[in-house]
Parts: C-alpha cells; sequence; structure tokens
C-alpha cells in the first residue's frame, strides 16, 4: 500500500480514536478544535485554485454556502422522514450525515462548474471580480428564499458534526489534493501556474485544469459548509459573506501559496490568534489585523513558506 494510504488510513483512525475519547476533553477545546479543522479543509480546497493553479478566487465562502445550506435542507427537511419520530439509531443519523455532507459538496461543485466555465477564461483581477460576485450573488438569494428561512437563516439545525467527521474530512481533503497535485495529471494544475501560455503551446487544455481545480475546490468548500452548518446548528446569509471568503484567502497567503503543509499551519494560527486574544475583546480585531499586516510586509512570501520542497506562488 503507498505511504499516502497509510497516512490516510493513521489520520482516520486517530480521528475515531480522538473521537473515543472526546467525553474527556474540555467542550471548550474540543469546539476550538473543531473550528480549526473545518478551516483547514477551507484552506487547503482554496489552496488548489489559488496555490498549484495559479488563479485568484474570492467566492470560496459562496461554495461553503451552498454546502451548508444544501446539507442543513436535507438533514432537516429528509431526515425525519427518513429516520422516523424515534430520530434513527446512531448509524443511521451518520448515514444520513454524510449523505447530507455529500450532497452539500456536489451541489457547491456543480455550482463552481457553473461560475467556472464562463468565468475562467479570465484572469488576475477579472477573475477575482467574477468570484466576488458569484458569493455576493448566492449570499442574496439565500437571504430571499423563505423556505431556507430568508434573511434570518436557518436555525435548529441538527447537531452531527463531531470532531471524527472534521478530523476525517480534513485527512481526506489533504489527501486528494496532495495526490492529485503530485500525479501526472496534476503537473498540468502546476504547468499552468508557471507559465499558462507556454502549457497552451504544448496542447495543455489549461482552461479544464483551471475548471478541475474549481470544482474539486468548491466540493471541499461545500463539504466544510456543511459541517460548519451542523456544528453552529444556525446559518445565516451574512456568515458567508465577503469577509468569510477574505479571511480563507489570507489563510492561502500567509501558510504560502502552494505549500499545504504552510496553509494547514496558518489556518491553525488564524483559528487561534482570535481566541487568544479574546480576553482583551475590545482590542481584538484592531491587534488581529495589525499583526497580518506586519507578518505581510516581513514575509510577503508567506509565514510559512520555509521548505518542504519549494513553494508555488
Amino acid at each position: 500500500m503507498p505511504k499516502p494510504h497509510l497516512a490516510l488510513l493513521a489520520a482516520l483512525l486517530a480521528a475515531f480514536g480522538i473521537q473515543y475519547f472526546s467525553d474527556r476533553i474540555d467542550p471548550y477545546y474540543l469546539d476550538v478544535l473543531t473550528g480549526i479543522g473545518i478551516n483547514v479543509i477551507l484552506a487547503v480546497s482554496l489552496n488548489l485554485v489559488n496555490g498549484y493553479t495559479g488563479q485568484f478566487s474570492l467566492g470560496h465562502a459562496g461554495f461553503m454556502s451552498v454546502g451548508a445550506y444544501l446539507s442543513a435542507a436535507v438533514t432537516m427537511f429528509l431526515g425525519p422522514k427518513l429516520l422516523g419520530d424515534d430520530g434513527g439509531t446512531a448509524f443511521q443519523q451518520g448515514a444520513l450525515f454524510l449523505a447530507a455532507l455529500l450532497a452539500g459538496g456536489l451541489s457547491a461543485a456543480l455550482a463552481g462548474l457553473l461560475v467556472g466555465v464562463p468565468s475562467l477564461r479570465l484572469k488576475g483581477d477579472y477573475l477575482a471580480l467574477v468570484t466576488l460576485g458569484f458569493g455576493e450573488i448566492i449570499r442574496v438569494i439565500f437571504q430571499n428564499v423563505e423556505v431556507l428561512g430568508g434573511a434570518l437563516g436557518m436555525n435548529g439545525i441538527p447537531p452531527y458534526t463531531n470532531i471524527f467527521w472534521v478530523l476525517a474530512f480534513v485527512a481526506i481533503t489533504v489527501f486528494v489534493v496532495t495526490c492529485l497535485v503530485n500525479s501526472t495529471y496534476g503537473r498540468g494544475f502546476l504547468a499552468t501556474h508557471d507559465d499558462e501560455i507556454a502549457s497552451e503551446a504544448v496542447g495543455l487544455n489549461t482552461t479544464r485544469y483551471k475548471i478541475v481545480a474549481f470544482v474539486i475546490g468548491a466540493f471541499f468548500a461545500g463539504i466544510a459548509g456543511g459541517l460548519y452548518g451542523h456544528f453552529k446548528l444556525t446559518i445565516t446569509p451574512t456568515g458567508f459573506d465577503f469577509t468569510k471568503s477574505i479571511e480563507i484567502v489570507v489563510m492561502v497567503i500567509l501558510g504560502g501559496m502552494g505549500n499545504t503543509v504552510g496553509v494547514i499551519l496558518a489556518a491553525i494560527l488564524l483559528t487561534l490568534l482570535p481566541e487568544v486574544l479574546r480576553p482583551i475583546a475590545e482590542y481584538r480585531m484592531v491587534l488581529y489585523s495589525f499583526l497580518l499586516i506586519v507578518l505581510m510586509l516581513v514575509r510577503p512570501q508567506g509565514l510559512f513558506n520555509f521548505r518542504f520542497g519549494k513553494a508555488r506562488g
């Protein structure tokens, strides 16, 4: 069995072990760890688009919202019919939750395909504006769909997210992105990033590679959205606005574009930093922003862009 598969299996077993002993872990630390895991999924999936393929997407929160709303709709509207009045067994709830996450991820992937096909022929700032516009369109749509709660959002979402699901999908996301980038096919992403014109000159369809990266990134963003919704138990359109997309982009840039390990470390840091600054809540966002500015001035290539191999970006 190849080493990446062994690492994935070990990670899944570790996730199961942590879940088994989760009742002995302080609930606060468990919540923080869950938030870290969700942010890692978002950052690693966006890194495939922005870091490895060289695009600049500002709509990742839009894909996250699609996954959050669609997975919540499955568990809230179909769940009672499928599980019955007694709520079903733990296995049935797990199967329903997995189906809901996959439905949310596939819906987000479809949204990524719909926005990617017409827009990924654009580059740089133009692509950023298109993806930013897409994210805002999705937010406004959810804000006006009454069956999904409208501006008030969806409340009473079943609390299906636990540390096992989060860590398991963190492992799967990192595994898929790493194996994809290091595969023969994945070299097309790196070639598109390095020199799109030269890649097209030797016969690579760079638009196809960009769309594939976009769709895969959107899929895992949808998974993260589903985990987020069933963790917070309440979702609103304002929770997936432009600011959320910027937070994810900052994780990718701070970690080092095209550096999976660095992006993971940045996601951990930027999730913990607001918690560390919580005692001085009135100055928290000011200090948080100031630290980010200093870090980007001191290390514009990314705070964690030390090498395990050369970073791209």
